[in-house]
């Protein structure tokens, strides 16, 4: 199995700095940051509006779904034209710009989020997805169409699922996040190490635990996000599209390293 692409660390990156964030005593008082202002509620008496909340996922499902598209089609064009792979393949300077590139771009969303406009917010997520797809070209090429197409299409029905299951369950899944970040630091390593031992053992391990992780840490996100949406200022629409388009994120690369993930586990080489 060859190493994981960049997603991984990417994702490590911006579970700990999103736009909305929740911070204090989680069983108290909670301090939401929304577009830059601190909005106080207590947990116990707080009373939160549907209609905020349907609106926030609805755009976080919807960017997200966008990036995929635009991954998606950045992917398919990198590893059919050959002209591309020949220059990203030429030397390892062109796979480290990129490297470098994708993520130092999703640091600089994660950070800066709170900085910009709603159509710059966007056009750099959508930047970041293409750039993606460019980066996992090379990787999809050396899969067979029909195990692509198997991974992807247990990928959408695992992380649909999961996501569903963070929506409406009534149990605080903050344990368990915290944990399954944890898990993902440890493999983050394991991959690390195992660059030098190039064990088969420890790759289908990472695989598995991977896998595992994302599936849990979907389920974490979308309740985190479901919390930060029920205090989304609808009228508000320029944090409503910052916080939709780092909620996104934060999705995204949830569902691209299960994917790749479950690519490793079971796809077939050409």
């Amino acid at each position: 199995m060859e190493s994981l692409p960049f997603p991984l660390s990417q994702l490590a990156k911006t579970q700990n700095s999103p736009y909305l964030t929740q911070k204090g005593n989680h069983h108290r008082k909670n301090t939401v940051s929304y577009g830059g202002n601190d909005m106080n509620y207590d947990t116990q008496t707080r009373t939160y509006t549907g209609v905020s909340l349907s609106v926030y996922m609805r755009q976080v499902y919807m960017w997200m779904t966008a990036a995929l598209g635009v991954t998606a089609a950045a992917a398919v064009f990198t590893a059919s034209n050959p002209a591309m792979l020949q220059a990203i393949f030429s030397s390892a300077m062109p796979i480290i710009i990129l490297a470098v590139a994708v993520f130092g771009l999703s640091v600089f969303i994660s950070a800066r989020i709170h900085t910009l406009s709603s159509g710059t917010a966007t056009g750099l997520f959508l930047l970041y997805s293409a750039l993606m797809g460019v980066f996992l070209g090379p990787t999809l090429y050396v899969y067979t169409s029909a195990s692509v197409a198997q991974a992807f299409l247990v990928t959408a029905g695992t992380f649909g699922g999961m996501s569903l299951y963070g929506m409406v369950t009534k149990r605080d899944l903050t344990g368990m996040g915290n944990f399954m970040i944890m898990g993902l630091w440890g493999i983050i390593l394991a991959m690390v190490v195992n660059i030098f031992f190039r064990s088969s053992a420890v790759d289908l391990t990472i695989s598995v635990l991977g896998v595992i992780i994302f599936t849990g840490l979907t389920a974490y996100d979308t309740q985190k996000l479901c919390q930060m949406g029920m205090t989304a200022p609808e009228g508000d629409s320029l944090a409503m599209r910052r916080g939709a388009i780092l909620g996104a994120l934060t999705l995204y690369l949830d569902f691209i390293n299960m994917f790749l993930m479950l690519l490793r586990l079971f796809g077939n080489r050409d």
